[in-house]
């Protein structure tokens, strides 16, 4: 898609654009064939993250299980249609369905995401109140989300704390980068193939490196 993207212009190059989309097509479709047993495995992490001791992880990875869920299942329709099984299916509204359950899955992730991060900026907090042993209402404006030391303050904490959590800081990359296609599809922010093929590329080096060091990975 990027470099399809990237050489569309170039008069000389047509046909190998052609080419790079139909290998875009046909790389769609074997994914979506290989990706069929993945339901099983969202359904059984879901399973796994309803058990869990904490209250807003346990929700949010337990949505975002179903809601990968139900897109893969409608991805399985979506397959079986483009192997020719079920040619009459509505495509376009399958294809909705399918990119709006996959949304509500990013969004449930970085809402946990988030949850992770506003709960180290407390302990950081706690921490340099401790430390400081200063008045109480230094305490307070600390505990505030450091208001009182403004926007640079928070981002400085933030910086701290993604670069002391590698697993975090990967994780958040990776559902933005995924969020970029959802969002274009949907309408609610239209980007170009360039831009959905270069977050695509950096997605899976985030996951192909999480898979090649485990410690890497968010645990769940």
């Amino acid at each position: 898609m990027l470099l399809s993207y990237l050489i569309e212009n170039k008069a000389d190059k047509k046909k190998l654009v052609m080419k790079l989309k139909q290998l875009e097509s046909s790389m769609s479709s074997g994914r979506k064939m290989f990706r069929l047993g993945n339901m099983v495995h969202a359904l059984v992490a879901a399973r796994r993250a309803a058990e869990l001791p904490e209250v807003v992880p346990r929700l949010c990875l337990t949505a975002s299980h179903l809601s990968r869920a139900l897109y893969l299942v409608c991805d399985a329709v979506l397959w079986l249609r483009s192997v020719g099984l079920r040619p009459h299916l509505d495509k376009p509204k399958w294809h909705t369905w399918a990119t709006k359950c996959y949304y509500c899955s990013l969004l449930m992730n970085l809402a946990r995401d988030w949850y992770e991060i506003s709960w180290r900026l407390e302990q950081a907090a706690l921490e340099e109140k401790t430390k400081e042993n200063s008045v109480w209402q230094k305490h307070s404006e600390e505990l505030n989300g450091v208001k009182s030391d403004g926007l640079h303050s928070f981002l400085c904490q933030l910086f701290q704390i993604l670069k002391r959590n590698p697993p975090l800081l990967l994780d958040l990359v990776k559902n933005l980068c995924d969020l970029s296609g959802p969002l274009d599809t949907l309408g609610i922010y239209k980007t170009n193939p360039g831009v959905i093929g270069f977050c695509g590329i950096l997605s899976s080096l985030v996951g192909i490196l999480t898979l090649a060091s485990p410690h890497l990975k968010l645990k769940q």
